[in-house]
C-alpha cells in the first residue's frame, strides 16, 4: 500500500468513526453497522470510489429517518465554495459576480431531502412496475429474474473456468474450490480494444474465445478435460434460464452488431466449439451484479443485496417468487426465493428524473453512443463522473472564471479539451487533496492541461466541482438502496 494510499484511508476512517458515531445516536445500529462494514469492503477494494461510499452511508442515514414520521434532516448545507477549504482560498481574487457564477452551476448538482425522497418513491414506483407483467413494458427498471434460487453454501468442490466481460477490460478465471478450504483463484486480464467493442459479435466473441484457450494454455490447464464456464455478461439480458439469456442492448460503451437480441450463451459456446482445441461448456450466465452476491454468500449466508460501483451501476436483491410477475419460464416449485436483476442505471429513459439533470448531464448524453439510454448511470457511475467534472472545468474557462491567465499561454492543446481525458480517479485525489497546498491538485492540472502553477484559488474551485459531482452521484446511489423494496433486505442481511 502507497503513503499516500494509507492517508487517504485513515483520513477517511475517521470520517467514518464520527459518522457513524452520529448514526448510532439516532438509534439505528443496524444501520451503523451496515455503514461500516460497506466503508471497509470500500477501503480494500477501490481509493476512487472512496468519496462516493462515505457519503452514501451519509446520505443513507438520512434516508433511513424518513420511516420516522418526521424527518430531522434539513439540506443547509450544500456544496459551495465556503465549504471544504479555508476561509481566504477560493473567494479572495473573485468578485460577488464571479463567485455567484460558480456557486450557480455547483447547485445544478445540489439535492434536497425532500427532492431525494421524490426520487425514491419514483424508483420505488418503477421497481413496481417492473414487476409487474402488465406494466413491464412501460417500466424504465426492467427487474429482471436471474433464476439462480439458491446461493452457495460454502460446501461446493469443482474445477471451473469463469469468464467476466463487461468494460474494456475481461477477466478470465480458474477456480479450485473443495470444502472447507480456501478457494485458489488464478486470473489474467486481457484487454477489449475499440475497434473489438463496436465492431462485429463475431469479431468479439472470438476474441474471448481466443484469450480463453490462451489462458488455458499457459496455466497448463488439462486439454483433454471439460471444464464448466461461469459467464459474467454485465449487460441487460431477458433471462429464460441459468443458461439461455437473450441481450437486450449493449451498454458501457460496446456497440457489437448482430448481438442484440441472440442468445448469449449459446453464442459463446459456438465460437469456442468452433476452435476445437479447447473443451468447455458454458453452463450458466450471469451479470456482475449477481456475481457479487454469489461470491459474497460463499463466505456470508445472510448476503441478500449487490450493488456495482465501477464503469456502470446496477443493483440486485432476493425477492419472493410470487412477486416476480414477468417468469417466462418454469420454476421448482419448491423453490420461493430468485435474484432480480433491476438494471436500474436505466432508471430515467422516460423522463421521470429530467428534472434533477443538469445541463453538462445533458451534454453527455448527447454525445453518446446510446443518446437517451442509462440515465441514472450517467449520473453516478465511474465511465461518466470525471467527464462532468471535465465539461464545468470547460465552461468555467470559456467565461474566464477559472484559469484566466493560463489560458492565455495557449494551452487548449492540451489533453483537458479532449472528451474522456479525465479520469474518475482524479476526483478522489483531488478531493483528498490538501486546502492549503493542493499537490495533487495542481500535479493533475499540469498532466491534463499544461498548467504550470495554478492559483489556490482556482485550485479550491475545481476541488469544489469534484465534491458537488460525486456527493450527488453518492445521495442518488444511496436514494436507490432506501427504496422500501431494498431497505428492509439490507436491515437485515448483507450488502
Amino acid at each position: 500500500m502507497s503513503s499516500e494510499t494509507q492517508v487517504i484511508i485513515e483520513t477517511t476512517q475517521t470520517t467514518v468513526d464520527e459518522t457513524l458515531g452520529q448514526i448510532m445516536k439516532s438509534n439505528t445500529f443496524k444501520l451503523a453497522n451496515f455503514g461500516k462494514n460497506l466503508i471497509r469492503r470500500i477501503l480494500t477494494t477501490s481509493a476512487t470510489t472512496v468519496s462516493i461510499g462515505i457519503v452514501s452511508v451519509l446520505a443513507f442515514a438520512i434516508y433511513r429517518s424518513y420511516k420516522q414520521p418526521k424527518s430531522r434532516m434539513n439540506s443547509k448545507n450544500p456544496v459551495s465554495l465556503d465549504s471544504y477549504v479555508e476561509p481566504d482560498i477560493g473567494k479572495s481574487k473573485r468578485t460577488k459576480e464571479q463567485l455567484d457564477e460558480i456557486q450557480k452551476r455547483l447547485d445544478e448538482f445540489k439535492l434536497s431531502d425532500e427532492i431525494l425522497k421524490q426520487i425514491m418513491d419514483i424508483l420505488e414506483a418503477e421497481m413496481e412496475k417492473g414487476l409487474d407483467r402488465a406494466t413491464h413494458s412501460e417500466a424504465d427498471v426492467k427487474m429482471l429474474p436471474t433464476y439462480v434460487c439458491q446461493l452457495p453454501t460454502g460446501k461446493e468442490s469443482n474445477d471451473i473456468l469463469a469468464l467476466d466481460l463487461g468494460g474494456s477490460n475481461f477477466r478470465v478465471l480458474y477456480i479450485r474450490l473443495r470444502e472447507n478450504e480456501e478457494p485458489v483463484i488464478v486470473n489474467k486480464v486481457f484487454i477489449v480494444s475499440e475497434s473489438i467493442m463496436k465492431g462485429t459479435g463475431e469479431k468479439l466473441f472470438s476474441h474471448i474465445a481466443s484469450c480463453l484457450y490462451l489462458f488455458m494454455k499457459n496455466h497448463n490447464l488439462d486439454m483433454t478435460r471439460t471444464y464448466p464456464l461461469g459467464f459474467t455478461f454485465s449487460f441487460p439480458c431477458r433471462q429464460l434460464g441459468l443458461s439461455k439469456a437473450i441481450l437486450l442492448r449493449w451498454t458501457k460503451g460496446f456497440l457489437c452488431s448482430d448481438v442484440v437480441g441472440e442468445d448469449i450463451v449459446a453464442t459463446l459456446q459456438k465460437y469456442i466449439d468452433a476452435r476445437g482445441d479447447i473443451k468447455v461448456k458454458v453452463c450458466v450466465l450471469i451479470n456482475d451484479t449477481v456475481g457479487t452476491v454469489m461470491s459474497t454468500a460463499y463466505y456470508d449466508r445472510k448476503t441478500a443485496l449487490g450493488l456495482i460501483l465501477g464503469t456502470g451501476t446496477n443493483a440486485c436483491y432476493i425477492e419472493n417468487i410470487d412477486r416476480i410477475g414477468i417468469l417466462d419460464s418454469y420454476v421448482d416449485p419448491d423453490q420461493k426465493q430468485m435474484l432480480v436483476n433491476t438494471e436500474w442505471g436505466a432508471f430515467g429513459e422516460n423522463g421521470s428524473i429530467d428534472f434533477i439533470r443538469s445541463r453538462y448531464d445533458e451534454e453527455i448524453d448527447k454525445t453518446s453512443i446510446n443518446v437517451g439510454k442509462q440515465i441514472f448511470e450517467k449520473m453516478v457511475s465511474g465511465m461518466y463522473l470525471g467527464e462532468l467534472v471535465r465539461l464545468m472545468i470547460l465552461e468555467l474557462i470559456d467565461r474566464e472564471l477559472i484559469f484566466v491567465d493560463e489560458m492565455k499561454k495557449n494551452a487548449y492543446r492540451h489533453a483537458l479539451f479532449t472528451k474522456g481525458s479525465f479520469y474518475t480517479k482524479y476526483l478522489n485525489e483531488i478531493e483528498t487533496d490538501s486546502n492549503t497546498k493542493f499537490t495533487r491538485t495542481k500535479r493533475i492540472l499540469k498532466e491534463l492541461a499544461g498548467i504550470e502553477n495554478p492559483s489556490n484559488e482556482d485550485c479550491a474551485v475545481v476541488k469544489c466541482i469534484c465534491m458537488a459531482v460525486t456527493k450527488r452521484a453518492a445521495k442518488l446511489t444511496s436514494a436507490g438502496k432506501s427504496s422500501s423494496i431494498l431497505l428492509d433486505l439490507i436491515t437485515d442481511h448483507t450488502i
